[in-house]
C-alpha cells in the first residue's frame, strides 16, 4: 500500500508545532518530532529541508489559519481585536509560538510583513474617509490594537496559570475580553467633529 505523502506531512507540522511551541527552535528536536508524528525522521529533511525551514512552514500555517479564523475587519477594530483575544484563549500555544519566533528569529519573515502591510493601507484608507482615528500613522494604530489584543498573554500572570494547568473563569476571562474591546475602540474611535 502507498504512503500518503499529506497525512504525513499534516502529522510532521502538528507535531512539530507542538515541540517548536513547547521548546522554541533551539530547543525542539526532530527525533521528537518525527516520533509524535510516527514518521522517520528523514522525512522531516526531506518535506522542509532542515529544523529552521520547518518552523517557517510551522509559522507561516498558523498565521493562515489565524487569518482564517480572525479575518480583518477595519470597520470593527475593536471587535477584531476581541476576535483574536478569543482565537488566543482557545488556542495559548499561538503566543507562545509566536514568543519564541520574537525572540530566535526576530526579523518578519514569509506572509507577515505583507499582511502587516496590506492591513496597514486598509487602516490608513479609513483615516482618510474618517472612520477611524487619524492621530497615529495607520502601522502605529494597528500595531496598538494588535497590542491591546495579545497583552494579556504577554503577561508572565497568564503564562504562569497556562502551566500550572489552571484556566480562567469565564467572568475573568470576559472581563480581560471586554478591557481588550475598550482599549481597541479608545485607540481607533476617531475624534468627534468640532460643530
Amino acid at each position: 500500500m502507498p504512503r500518503d505523502s499529506s497525512a504525513t506531512k499534516a502529522r510532521l507540522l502538528d507535531a512539530a508545532f507542538t515541540e517548536f511551541a513547547a521548546y522554541g527552535i533551539a530547543g525542539a528536536r526532530v527525533d521528537r518530532i518525527a516520533e509524535a508524528a510516527a514518521a522517520n525522521k528523514r522525512l522531516i529533511y526531506a518535506y522542509f529541508g532542515n529544523k529552521e525551514q520547518l518552523f517557517d512552514e510551522v509559522l507561516q500555517r498558523a498565521m493562515a489559519a489565524g487569518a482564517e479564523s480572525v479575518p480583518f475587519d477595519v470597520e470593527d477594530l475593536p471587535g477584531y481585536a476581541g476576535a483574536i483575544f478569543d482565537h488566543l484563549v482557545a488556542r495559548p500555544d499561538l503566543m507562545r509560538l509566536r514568543l519564541w519566533k520574537l525572540l530566535e528569529r526576530p526579523t518578519a519573515t514569509g506572509l507577515e510583513p505583507d499582511a502587516f502591510r496590506r492591513k496597514a493601507t486598509e487602516v490608513a484608507d479609513a483615516q482618510r474617509r474618517g472612520e477611524v482615528a487619524q492621530e497615529m500613522e495607520p502601522a502605529d494604530l494597528l500595531t496598538m490594537v494588535l497590542a491591546a489584543a495579545q497583552a494579556w498573554f504577554w503577561a508572565a500572570e497568564g503564562v504562569d496559570a497556562e502551566e500550572a494547568g489552571q484556566s480562567w473563569s469565564p467572568q475573568r476571562l470576559a472581563l480581560h475580553r471586554a478591557a481588550v474591546v475598550e482599549a481597541a475602540r479608545r485607540i481607533s474611535e476617531p475624534e468627534p467633529a468640532v460643530e
